[in-house]
């Protein structure tokens, strides 16, 4: 009998690359998607998608979906309550193993890994380490679709919000921007490929500007900011 895994689904290209990893190993039986909630604009944490989008994913995933939903700014406090409340309902159902789509984030491992080691569960990395140049170029050559849903206004400038991933988007990240946005630069919807039902419709909206406080250091005159463009999906 296959250990019962969680997978944690971030509605991106990560995510999807690394459930069709796992899927393809049939090394351990996928019973849910967990995906981190904004609780005030029912959008996935960092993603900015909205939660109809997401749904449809889990729907065309075949994969029951759990989401967790975070206030808008959580303390580390709230985040670990809500977490530690979720995670007991998950393992309650027989899941000893936790699934992730990180590639090369040491700091981000490891705190996972104590977190789970501490409530006996077993974190999984299907594509950790693994070259993201080359990553990208599978994504797309094994048929999956995704389109760019939110951009770092630090690395990249708001054309690049709502475009579609393909060889040509790789070209024209400049050289400080990983392929795959493991540092944060992008973030994506992927919306068809080999592990879904059907395609999920959905029309490109506006492009949003949102900022948010950089934290000051001794070392700053003034207040500064973080600027981030996010394209509006809806659903079809």
């Amino acid at each position: 009998m296959k250990p019962q895994a969680l997978f944690n689904w971030s509605s991106g290209k990560d995510s999807a690359l690394a459930l069709y990893k796992i899927l393809q190993k049939n090394q351990y039986e996928v019973s849910t998607l967990l995906t981190s909630i904004n609780e005030e604009f029912q959008r996935v944490s960092m993603h900015g998608v909205h939660v109809s989008l997401l749904e449809k994913q889990a729907e065309s995933l075949r994969i029951p979906l759990v989401k967790m939903e975070l206030p808008k700014e959580p303390s580390m406090e709230e985040y670990q309550k809500i977490m530690g409340n979720t995670m007991a309902e998950i393992q309650a159902l027989g899941v000893t193993h936790s699934i992730f789509g990180d590639i090369f984030l040491e700091d981000l491992r490891k705190y996972r890994e104590q977190q789970l080691n501490a409530i006996g569960m077993q974190a999984v990395f299907p594509l950790w380490k693994k070259d993201t140049s080359i990553l990208i170029r599978e994504f797309l050559d094994l048929g999956f679709k995704t389109i760019v849903t939110c951009v770092n206004g630090s690395y990249l400038d708001k054309g690049f919000a709502g475009r579609m991933i393909d060889h040509d988007f790789i070209k024209d990240l400049p050289e400080n921007v990983d392929p795959c946005g493991e540092n944060g630069e992008f973030h994506t919807f992927t919306f068809d490929g080999p592990i879904f039902k059907t395609p999920v419709a959905f029309e490109i909206g506006e492009t949003v500007k949102k900022t948010y406080p950089k934290p000051k250091t001794d070392a700053d005159k003034e207040d500064g900011e973080y600027v981030f463009w996010f394209s509006d999906l809806t659903l079809k």
